[in-house]
């Protein structure tokens, strides 16, 4: 207590306040349409009530990179109970940061509430990384604290300008990463920010400044320390950014993909592993640049097939039953990453099923592969057994054979059916008395 209040009266780390730069449209180039609807109507209210509010963030950087934004967000003065008077479809959410979410129509806008600098009050662990931190401060303080200089942009639709405090818009024309502060401290702070420079640089093609770069590697560890939940919603935005091979060989570059998936480096290193994930996370980013829709238990289960298959092999060396091998591998592979990545029920449940009908493709006689298209898991099993024979693990024309049949009509699949082959029938053994005759038969009674 004595030390926080110490902190509030001296404020020896405080930056010197200092003026940002307003940048109109004519230099940063996003016109208010750009924004949307929703985000517009809640910064319009938030500004006549009297409170300072902007889109903030990850949409500013985006346009401003001409990147399509996947959602607005608000940064505002107003306190959460504030803004959540303000707006009736609304609810405040979280612990360690406090924020609203407001509903319009059928868009979420989340509205934060400017944070004062980390040092004041936030509540850490003992390696630093920040547990709780409500502190509310002033915008500039708001951007002090933000982790790289081009997420720090506060965009005024009602002005069509771009308040700038660290030179972000400049970066971004530069295409340099560059971290607000000292790195070894912010990164200590929230070491989940080690990835989303992987993941920023890898989006938007940008070089990571060699300040913020250095302390990279050394401070990896520091990610063992963050709940699995935060890690792993991290690894879905940078698999599913549209540059995951990239992304990919930027965490194997810095040193980041030991543990983060545990195995995966072994996967990375293993030549039919590699070009299996490696292709898997092409056709990943080619949906996401298309606009397709993604399945993040597809996507992880081409990830970890390969360890599911060294799993496989070694319980049918010890002669266990082939399907029930292939379960118990599934169950061992996914309880060694919930170590590291809290997969959800939901997509750990798509990813044994995408699994389970591996075995089912390679038995296409009888009747089999009617029921099996019938199965609501049948499309992701049938893409992933098309990335397995693309990838050299299957022969080409098991994927051509039911490349034919997933495309073609009824009659031209019952004509693709070949009859299952039925087992020889054995020749019951003549009973014993058949085989002497009748004549002896006779004789017995007799006697």
């Amino acid at each position: 207590m004595i030390r926080k209040l110490l902190r509030r009266v001296f404020r020896r780390d405080e930056p010197p306040a200092h003026e940002p730069a307003v940048i109109p449209v004519a230099r940063h180039g996003i016109h208010r349409e750009q924004i949307s609807p929703a985000a517009r109507q809640v910064v319009g209210r938030l500004q006549e009530a009297g409170f300072q509010a902007y889109v903030v963030g990850g949409a500013v950087r985006d346009l401003i990179a001409g990147h399509e934004p996947k959602d607005f967000d608000v940064a505002t003065s107003a306190t959460p109970e504030d803004a959540r008077a303000l707006f009736r479809r609304s609810r405040i959410i979280g612990r360690r940061f406090r924020i609203v979410h407001v509903i319009v129509g059928n868009e979420v806008v989340e509205v934060s509430t400017f944070r004062a600098a980390n040092d004041r009050e936030a509540e850490t662990d003992e390696h630093g990384r920040v547990l709780r931190d409500n502190v509310f401060g002033s915008q500039e303080e708001d951007a002090a604290r933000r982790d790289f200089t081009i997420n720090a942009l506060y965009y005024d639709p009602t002005h069509e300008t771009v308040v700038d405090y660290h030179h972000g818009v400049a970066d971004l024309k530069q295409k340099t990463l560059r971290v607000i502060g000292e790195p070894h401290k912010r990164y200590r702070e929230d070491p989940i920010r080690l990835l989303r420079a992987v993941r920023m640089a890898a989006k938007l093609g940008l070089a990571i400044d060699p300040a913020a770069r250095a302390p990279i590697r050394e401070m990896a560890p520091l990610l063992e320390n963050v709940p699995a939940a935060r890690v792993f919603d991290e690894m879905l935005k940078l698999l599913l950014s549209g540059h995951a091979v990239e992304c990919i060989r930027q965490l194997r570059d810095e040193g980041l993909h030991h543990g983060l998936l545990p195995l995966l480096d072994v996967i990375l290193e293993q030549p039919l592993g590699e070009r299996f994930v490696m292709l898997a996370l092409a056709n990943t980013d080619a949906r996401v640049t298309a606009g397709k829709p993604v399945s993040p238990g597809f996507l992880f289960s081409t990830l970890l097939w390969h360890e599911v298959l060294a799993a496989w092999e070694t319980r049918r060396g010890a002669d266990e039953p082939r399907i029930p091998a292939l379960y118990a591998a599934m169950d061992d592979v996914l309880e060694r990453q919930s170590e590291k990545l809290a997969i959800t029920r939901r997509i750990a449940g798509d990813i044994k099923d995408i699994w389970a009908l591996q075995p089912r493709f390679e038995q296409n006689t009888g009747k089999r592969p009617l029921r099996l298209v019938e199965q609501p898991r049948f499309r992701a099993g049938y893409d992933f057994l098309l990335l397995r024979a693309e990838s050299g693990e299957l022969p080409k024309e098991l994927a051509d054979w039911w490349r034919a049949f997933a495309e073609g009509d009824t009659e031209q699949r019952m004509a693709m059916l070949t009859p299952e082959k039925k087992p020889a029938r054995r020749r019951r053994p003549r009973r014993r008395r058949e085989a002497e005759g009748p004549g002896q038969d006779e004789e017995r009674r007799v006697e």
